[in-house]
């Protein structure tokens, strides 16, 4: 297994607040107009799974597979060239912040891996970034 992992990011709102955003995917309504259009195509989502196109990785498609309530929400690849499962992890720093880190873990051969280690540490992060700029009110 193959484990990426983003660098620890600070959020400005509680842990139960972020927790409840990102167990809930119908909340990524809030966030439409910030996923450009340009890099993702055909952004769909329910409670439970998103799905998205990726030029030109193509269609991918997660499902919440576990919820930790306050602390973590794991998500399983449905559709995807790679298949993946992906974590979020939620602890808390103060009663009003809190941190966040992201990890993908993939069985990649070794081939694959020196082909898509680069993007996948890359999307990994920005993935994090933009879960640390949305606004958890």
């Amino acid at each position: 297994m193959s484990k990426f992992e983003s660098s620890i990011k600070q959020i400005p709102y509680s842990q139960k607040a972020v927790y409840n955003s990102i167990s809930n995917l119908e909340n990524l309504e809030r966030v439409r107009d910030r996923v450009p259009e340009d890099k993702v195509k055909d952004f769909r989502f329910d409670h439970d799974s998103v799905s998205v196109n990726v030029p030109p990785v193509g269609e991918l498609r997660l499902r919440i597979i576990n919820r930790e309530e306050p602390k973590c929400v794991k998500f399983e690849t449905e559709q995807s060239p790679i298949p993946f499962n992906l974590w979020i992890q939620v602890l808390p720093v103060t009663e009003t912040t809190c941190k966040m880190k992201v990890t993908v873990e993939a069985e990649l051969n070794m081939f694959i891996r020196g082909m898509v280690s680069g993007p996948l540490q890359d999307g990994v992060e920005k993935i994090a970034d933009a879960l640390a700029m949305v606004p958890y009110e």
